[in-house]
């Protein structure tokens, strides 16, 4: 098995529940609106069964981050490589503990440390994806600099091609755009993807592979529609709410499941990838 791999069945995944005391910072994070408690720890406990539904091992995490609502999403903070988890440094100062909080806990589970990002590098898993086992796509934005690239490059080390493009200016700094904000592989050769955002490079390097694109609309952008997790080759997980991305990823032949996120994805910008951080597919 090889976890430098975005779209093999998904065997065991990390996951952090909600917090309900870390809700109250919800406009320090830049939430769009305060989460209901009660209803995010229900639709997170909706999640994690879809997950062991489609036959995962969900583990939980047990170190705490205080006062941070974004804990939940556990992609950001650490990046999997075969050689163990890479400790990144998030671009957004207010999640700067959670590398080591998840990283203490995958110590834990037994998963070894390929390294960490040190100052001035700050990269974020959001802006991350493995291309096949050897080739690692990175997103240039105002989460990720050239500085936290560099040293996941060095990290990932010389067997792995690093692919950089620079991501769209959008809506600025303070909004979150990651890579995987407008595209998620669904398999080796097909992928669910937001047109408009996509750097040309991207595009003629997924054309050289072979790789299709289900191609999100307009309307379903911004309510997340182009972040989907594979939970294995054509088998999707995807925010309810979508119904032309789910439709067009259906007539691409892929197995479509949904969850309700109106708390813990909407209200925060995170969906079926960014709760989630894969620990073994295949």
């Amino acid at each position: 098995m090889s976890i430098q791999d975005q779209t093999g069945p998904l065997r065991r995944v990390f996951v952090r529940r909600p917090d309900a005391a870390a809700a109250a910072a919800w406009r320090r994070y830049g939430w769009h609106a305060e989460p209901d408690v009660s209803r995010a720890a229900d639709e997170h406990a909706a999640f994690r069964a879809e997950l062991e539904r489609a036959g995962a091992e969900v583990v939980t995490g047990a170190t705490d981050v205080p006062g941070d609502p974004d804990a939940i999403y556990t992609y950001d903070p650490v990046w999997m490589t075969d050689a163990g988890a890479i400790r990144l440094r998030p671009g957004k100062e207010g999640r700067r503990e959670e590398p080591d909080a998840i990283g203490n806990d995958l110590e834990a589970l037994g998963i070894g440390s390929a390294g960490r990002l040190e100052a001035p590098a700050t990269a974020e898993g959001g802006d991350l994806c493995w291309l096949g086992s050897s080739t690692l796509l990175a997103g240039r934005g105002y989460r990720t600099n050239d500085d936290g690239i560099e040293q996941v490059r060095a990290l990932v080390g010389p067997t792995v091609d690093t692919v950089v493009f620079d991501l769209p200016h959008f809506r600025g700094p303070e909004a979150c755009l990651h890579l995987l904000s407008f595209i998620s592989p669904l398999d080796v050769d097909l992928a669910v993807a937001y047109l408009p955002m996509m750097p040309v490079r991207l595009l003629e390097l997924l054309r050289e592979r072979d790789v299709q694109l289900v191609e999100v609309p307009d309307e379903e952008f911004a309510s997340m529609g182009p972040n989907v997790l594979a939970l294995g080759p054509r088998m999707a997980l995807a925010l309810e709410g979508n119904p032309e991305t789910r439709r067009r990823m259906e007539v691409a032949g892929v197995d479509v499941r949904t969850y309700v996120g109106n708390e813990i994805s909407r209200k925060g910008d995170g969906g079926p990838t960014c709760l989630t951080r894969p620990l073994e597919r295949g």
